[in-house]
């Protein structure tokens, strides 16, 4: 049990399934009040705010789709709205939307990929900053990859980029928002077994992936959320902003 977490209220968004999910059920066993957004993944979010309850604890669900540059605000309102705070921001919200050449890239598909994984991360930061700031504090934990530094695999090059983006933009804020007391830092994951790689990576491209983790396999979602509990603890990472901790297996080491 990391002490300083419990009573915490913490929204995580794309919190329904994989790191996501994981991550929720780590915050809750830790005794933070946990707030779980979700879009489409309507079933998943209901059995984990099930799962949450039924090992005693305390959770909720809100509604909205982050591609939707309205809903930013509508979705923070009713996560104060539950608890009247809101002491961690988890920006976890993000995909691939399919793999595309250079060729393939329309204009839709950057501006979909890029508001997923992109302007999300500034929407829900920009709502939520305010009220952090008259809370007197709080974490910010962004969710970035591996593809931000090693540029993605095929057809991922807009994914990646956009994570780049995740990636320099949690530096430059956490040198911002340090004057209002609030620690800015981003968990990147490797390749980890979630319903994204189930949806954008054939079994082929996860063994080929395999190979190149040094550890020799690849992660389960719950592997992921310690790094997310670090850094959302005061007591253990106190001294620590604009900080991106991989969590890859040692595929990466930078």
């Amino acid at each position: 049990m990391i002490s300083d977490l419990k009573g915490k209220i913490v929204l995580i968004t794309g919190g329904s399934t994989g790191i996501g999910a994981a991550t929720a059920e780590a915050f809750a066993a830790n005794g933070a009040k946990v707030i779980i957004h979700y879009n489409a993944s309507v079933d998943e979010a209901k059995a984990l705010l099930a799962r949450i309850q039924a090992k005693g604890g305390e959770a909720a669900l809100v509604h909205g789709d982050v591609m939707d540059r309205s809903q930013s605000k509508q979705i923070v309102a009713k996560a104060l709205a539950l608890y009247g705070r809101i002491d961690v921001l988890i920006n976890n919200a993000g995909g691939m939307l399919g793999r595309k050449p250079l060729p393939e890239m329309s204009d839709e598909h950057y501006d979909r990929v890029m508001d997923l994984n992109a302007w999300s991360v500034v929407a829900f930061m920009r709502e939520v900053h305010p009220i952090m700031k008259k809370q007197g504090g709080g974490n910010i934990i962004n969710t970035t990859s591996i593809a931000a530094r090693n540029g993605g695999g095929g057809g991922a090059v807009l994914y990646a980029a956009s994570k780049g983006f995740v990636s320099t933009f949690t530096r430059g804020m956490a040198k911002e928002l340090w004057a209002d007391k609030i620690r800015v830092n981003a968990v990147a994951p490797g390749v980890i077994t979630t319903p994204f790689h189930e949806r954008y990576s054939n079994a082929q491209q996860l063994e080929a992936m395999r190979q190149t983790v040094p550890m020799g396999y690849l992660a389960e979602a719950k592997e992921c959320a310690g790094a997310f509990l670090f850094l959302a603890s005061d007591q253990l990472s106190g001294y620590m902003i604009g900080q991106v901790i991989e969590v890859n297996g040692g595929q990466l080491m930078p």
